[in-house]
Parts: C-alpha cells; sequence; structure tokens
C-alpha cells in the first residue's frame, strides 16, 4: 500500500520551480570496509543528484530495515531544502534503477507533473559511490582489525586488574619481548592519583627519564609541559569515559567509581618526530598485546608482594600473538620484570619529603598531641554499623585488613566509616599502617571556653600511640547524641570492639552511600574510653604565629 502526500504538501511542491533537469535516485548499502570502521554505521545510504549540474542534492544514511518512507522523505528535501548551493526546485523528470522504488514514487507523486523511469545504470551515482569506496579504502583504522578485539578485551582485563591500586607510576617494570624492532619496553602505571588512568610502555629508559626530569624542571608551564609530553618515545594505553562530561559540570570524576560499561581503552604512540598519534600498526599492535598480556599475569602472579613494597622480583611467560591463523606464529618468550633501583632513582628525582597537607582536616587545636592530619577535611564520616556477613565478606575482599577477636553478637560490628578519593583514602591507610596499626577509637570530651561550646571529639589511637582526631561533634547535636547512644550499645554487645571502614567514592556516585567494591581497608579495634587516653577534657586554646 502505498502512503500519498497530503493535499497541502501537494500544494506546495506543486508552487516550486519545475526545471528541466533529470535527478539520479538511489538506495545502497554501506560497504563492508565501513562496517569495520564504525560497528553503528550498519544500514543504507540514500543518494539524490541532479545529473544535469552535477551535484548532490541531499543525502541520508538510514537503518537498513526501513521502509521506502525514507526515500520519499530524502526526495522531498532535496526538493525544498537541497544541499547548497542549490536551490529549491521540482524536477522535469527522475530516473531510479530500482522497479519497486519506480512504482512505489509512481504513487506518491501524482499531480506534481514528474515523469519517473527506470534505468538499468545510474553513472553519476556509480561515480559518487567509488569515490566513497576510495576513501574507505585508504582509512586507516585504529587497530588492526585483527588485533582490535583481543587488544579492548585484554584493556579491560587489565582495568579490572587496577595495578594502580598497588603500583606507583615511578615504580617502572621491564618487558623483554625481543621481537621486530622491540627489545624492551618500560611500563609505568598511571592511576595512583586518580587523575588519569593507563599504561605507558616506553622504548628506552632513557626516553623514560628525560621526561620525569624534564616535567620536574618547570611544573608550571603549560607550553614546557605539552612539549615534553610530545617528546616522549612509547605506546600507551588509556582509560576514557565514554560520554563526555557536559561542560558546564566542574565536578572531577574519577574513573575508578564509574562502572565498567561507561569506559573505554584507547591506545596509541608518542614519538618526537611523529607526536601523538592515536592509531595502532600491526607491529605496534602486536608489541602492546604481548606486552600488556605479560604484564597481567605478572602483576596477578605478584598481587600481594606488590601491595606491600616493591621487591626485586622476576618471572617468564609464553605469549600467543593472536595473528592471522594463516600465518600462525609460535608463542613468544617474554620476561617481566621489576626495576627498584630505577623507582629509587625515579622517586629522589621528585625531592619529595613528607609534609602535611594544606588540604587535610584543620581541626581546632585542642591538644599539641592530638593531630588533624590523617582524616581528610572534605571526607564523608559516619558512625554506623555493617552486618556480621559483611565483616566476614571484607575479611576476605579488601586489601587492607586488621582482624580482631571479636564477639558476634548484636546486629553486627560498629564502625566509623570514612569516604574520601581513591588517593586520599590510600594515604589513610598508609598512615596507619605506618604507626603499626589501629589500636582504637574513642569518644573524648572538649570544650570551646570562648564560645561555651562542647563537643565530642572523635579520635583514633594507633599502636605507636599516636592520636588523630577524625571529627567534632556538638554535645547537643540530638542526630549525634542518638548516634552515640547506639554505638555504645554496640560496642557493649562486642566485648568493646569495633572498627574503621576506609572508602573511596565520594567524587562518585556512590558518595555517602560507598558499596562493598568502594571499600579499601578494614581496621577492628578497641572502642576505647576517655581514661584509656588519660587527656581529660581538652581544650581550645588560640594559636600565635
Amino acid at each position: 500500500m502505498t502512503t500519498s502526500l497530503n493535499r497541502s504538501t501537494r500544494r506546495r511542491l506543486q508552487q516550486l520551480n519545475q526545471s528541466p533537469s533529470v535527478w539520479e535516485g538511489d538506495r545502497r548499502p554501506l560497504s563492508a570496509q565501513t562496517h569495520e570502521l564504525d560497528s553503528n554505521a550498519k544500514g543504507e545510504c540514500i543518494l539524490w543528484v541532479d545529473g544535469s549540474q552535477g551535484m548532490v542534492r541531499a543525502m541520508d544514511v538510514v537503518p537498513s530495515d526501513s521502509g521506502p518512507e525514507a526515500t520519499v522523505r530524502t526526495l522531498l528535501r532535496a526538493m525544498e531544502h537541497p544541499n547548497r548551493p542549490a536551490k529549491p526546485a521540482r524536477p522535469q523528470k527522475i530516473v531510479v534503477r530500482d522497479r519497486e522504488i519506480q512504482f512505489y514514487l509512481r504513487g506518491v507523486l501524482q499531480e506534481l507533473e514528474i515523469a519517473i523511469e527506470y534505468v538499468p545504470d545510474l553513472p553519476l551515482i556509480d561515480e559518487l559511490y567509488r569515490g566513497f569506496q576510495e576513501v574507505v579504502d585508504t582509512h586507516t583504522p585504529d587497530l588492526p582489525p585483527q588485533y582490535a578485539q583481543p587488544l579492548r578485551q585484554k584493556a579491560f582485563e587489565i582495568w579490572q586488574t587496577a595495578p594502580w591500586e598497588f603500583i606507583e607510576e615511578h615504580q617502572i617494570l621491564s618487558i623483554e619481548i625481543n621481537q621486530s624492532d622491540i627489545d624492551t619496553l618500560y611500563a609505568s602505571v598511571m592511576g595512583m592519583l586518580g587523575m588519569e588512568y593507563g599504561i605507558l610502555l616506553y622504548r628506552s629508559e632513557e626516553s623514560l627519564k628525560r621526561f620525569r626530569a624534564s616535567v620536574l624542571t618547570d611544573e608550571e608551564s603549560t607550553d614546557h609541559l605539552e612539549e615534553a609530553f610530545l617528546k616522549q618515545d612509547c605506546l600507551f594505553l588509556t582509560f576514557e569515559r565514554t560520554e563526555e562530561e557536559d561542560e558546564e559540570d566542574e565536578e572531577i570524576i574519577d574513573l575508578a567509581d564509574l562502572p565498567v560499561a561507561e569506559i573505554q581503552p584507547s591506545f596509541g604512540n608518542i614519538h618526537p618526530l611523529e607526536g601523538l598519534r592515536s592509531v595502532l600498526y600491526e607491529e605496534e599492535a602486536i608489541a602492546v598485546f604481548i606486552a600488556l598480556e605479560a604484564l597481567d599475569r605478572f602483576i596477578r602472579d605478584h598481587r600481594r608482594q606488590l601491595s606491600r613494597d616493591f621487591p626485586n622480583l622476576s618471572r617468564r611467560y609464553s605469549i600467543p600473538t593472536h595473528s592471522d591463523q594463516k600465518t600462525q606464529q609460535p608463542p613468544i618468550a617474554v620476561t617481566v620484570s621489576t626495576m627498584p633501583s630505577l623507582a629509587a632513582e625515579l622517586e629522589e628525582m621528585t625531592g619529595y619529603e613528607a609534609e602535611n597537607d594544606d588540604d587535610l582536616f584543620n581541626a581546632m587545636p585542642m591538644l599539641r598531641s592530638l593531630r588533624d592530619d590523617l582524616i581528610p577535611e572534605d571526607s564523608f564520616l559516619s558512625l554506623g554499623v555493617v552486618s556480621w556477613e559483611m565483616v566476614e565478606y571484607l575479611r576476605q575482599s579488601v586489601t587492607h585488613q586488621q582482624v580482631s577477636p571479636v564477639t558476634q553478637e548484636g546486629d553486627g560490628l560498629p564502625v566509623i566509616l570514612v569516604q574520601t578519593s581513591r588517593p586520599k583514602a590510600k594515604t589513610v591507610i598508609e598512615k596507619i599502617q605506618a604507626a603499626e596499626g589501629l589500636k582504637g577509637i574513642c569518644f573524648n570530651s572538649g570544650a570551646d571556653p570562648f564560645e561555651g561550646d562542647r563537643y565530642d571529639l572523635g579520635i583514633l589511637q594507633t599502636n605507636n600511640g599516636e592520636m588523630f582526631l577524625f571529627g567534632e561533634f556538638l554535645e547537643d547535636d540530638p542526630v549525634h547524641a542518638a548516634a552515640r547512644q547506639k554505638w555504645n550499645e554496640r560496642c557493649k554487645n562486642t566485648k568493646g570492639y569495633c572498627g574503621l571502614i576506609v572508602a573511596r567514592g565520594l567524587m562518585g556516585a556512590t558518595r555517602g552511600n560507598p558499596q562493598l567494591r568502594d571499600m579499601m581497608a578494614l581496621f577492628e579495634a578497641r572502642a576505647l574510653l576517655p581514661e584509656d587516653l588519660g587527656i581529660g577534657t581538652l581544650q581550645l586554646m588560640p594559636q600565635f604565629d
């Protein structure tokens, strides 16, 4: 059944100037090569061309299952709103090479005085499609077709392994391949700072050292940093968000807080003479796949050792190349090794000295021995409870844990939850571990004699005797008072045990409600009484420069 134009549309088209030209029209599938370049390009191209003037009046790409109405829609646009410099017009004759389209158009275009004829060939459209094909044939894909899927799959495996959770950028691993033009690649893991995630595979130690030295000489100059970046000699894998953020949304999102579906890998090459190239050619793709496969295996094999420090480790692997089955190559022997000496050298180049972070919680200086440099200022804090089932899960799943002989009675383990960004959470965990672990959690009285306020001060005591302020709560706050009452009751049920959970995801979708995957550490400790600390009521004292 043919759908007819309504009367107002016919009248509008009849008012167009009718030119003596002949238009060619056709609808053809997109080429197989185009499908390889763009997985979304699964459809057909509709073209309407003015054969007399040799110009394309309208073109559309439509789904393959769309009906003949799509061809008419493109034709009407070619008449009323053609591509420039063509002007609106009605053709005298239309030629098509499809009988069905011819009969369909005859039914639709009645009363428009347009002749519609069938011809076996459309020379002008044939020439246009040959031009399209030449463009497709000369286009270089981002990844060689035979390596695109294996590389992307390996990238997501790296993302799940998350080596940046325990390997810092200066902790370099060598990957000896000894194939083609590549002897050894030097892998630098990006992501511990929570800004950019990926793997840089330097072709030489010299390039790696030169880049880091260059960046450290002038960290404030954007032009200098860009020049230093482009002078690197490396292959890379980086991770990006699948959808661009709204330009008006200035909130910085840590990719690690997003679901995997919103992450996409990118590959490329940087060279001083080539600059940045987001394309890998076949030999480069082979090298990157082999390097990532070997690196992923090594990190999985030595995760616990690498989580504690950066020891001298080495292991040999046999890696398949995933090359064309017709020219299948034998597996390649690859050796992955840590480079502690180089890591120490690179760390020394930074000249880093530990000091208090200005962004950390600036609490009231109640007492000189009470430190305020552990819990970041912008952290989300809460007093609550986790079920005993979750306690068992966390004991088995989190990388950092401190287990106690707690009595599992009541509704669960009373906990203080600290949620911050992943890099800051890692810093909190490292400071507690450096202080020999968490001894206990206490609420101690505090007073501000100047304003007359009284506070309930949350204090963490570590096993080396240090005390850290984690929160100040007004004693007369009814919400806090109710939470403290439940805290005390639950601590009685556990015979005086509680816990501290450190979680990431402050800037992500789980802000204020961290999920199990966000929890990075569980420290089980004693619920201390103020008498255990022996510091009495802390008084706010003025400080003078």
